[in-house]
């Protein structure tokens, strides 16, 4: 039992750096990863850009409507 005790760090120190080293050499993957991370920094990009392009007629539309609030009362 003693013997069994001292060999599990052993044994899962060889599992997971067999794991570890398989991951890093599987290739299949990282094209998705990638794809993923360009069309998230693609998407962000878009709603910077349209806000820019927004920000200035929507503060206009807002001054409007805040304006006629305070004639309404």
């Amino acid at each position: 039992m003693l013997r069994k005790i001292t060999e599990f760090p052993v044994l899962a120190y060889i599992m997971i750096s067999e794991t570890l080293r398989n991951f890093k050499k599987d290739e299949r993957g990282l094209s998705g990863v990638v794809v993923a991370i360009l069309l998230i920094l693609v998407a962000v990009l878009a709603v910077v850009m349209i806000w820019g392009f927004l920000s200035g007629w929507l503060k206009t539309v807002w001054d409007n409507i805040t304006g006629q609030a305070g004639n309404i009362s």
